[in-house]
């Protein structure tokens, strides 16, 4: 019975560290079409910033690469591409922030900021080139 508890425990705790950061499975939900559009499995590097790469798309895409990119992402294919590169943890705030994230789409980068909401369910996502910004809510899988 003792073990139970501790398991119990132990299992309670990782799933409350789980929503303190943005690490896991997400999908994206288009902020024109409100339709959900890929999963992006945001992971920590070993330096402790944080990526993100593709893992799914939920929409089928008239381009499957990656043809307006300029970078090393070129003509590669979007899905098992990192889209979001070197995201830190912001000092005093439960944000994310100096890292870029790529609109696969159209082959842009974007400063990035990352700020868990609900309690960690969702995922604002803000990508900003000087004061312009577009802003996404993803949506955690459990």
């Amino acid at each position: 019975m003792k073990r139970v508890l501790i398991l119990a425990c132990a299992l309670a705790s990782s799933i409350t560290f789980a929503q303190t950061t943005p690490e896991g499975l997400w999908r994206s939900i288009d902020d024109k079409t409100d339709q959900p559009k890929a999963e992006i499995r945001i992971k920590a590097t070993a330096g402790g910033a944080l990526n993100g790469v593709i893992e799914k798309a939920l929409i089928t895409s008239a381009e499957p690469n990656c043809t307006h990119c300029t970078d090393d992402r070129k003509d590669k294919p979007k899905v098992g591409m990192e889209i979001i590169r070197g995201a830190k943890k912001a000092e005093g705030r439960e944000a994310w922030e100096e890292g870029k994230i790529l609109d696969p789409d159209n082959g842009k980068n974007y400063t990035l900021s990352l700020v868990l909401i609900e309690g960690g369910k969702k995922l604002q996502v803000r990508g900003y080139i000087g004061p312009f910004y577009r802003t996404q809510v993803w949506q955690r899988i459990q």
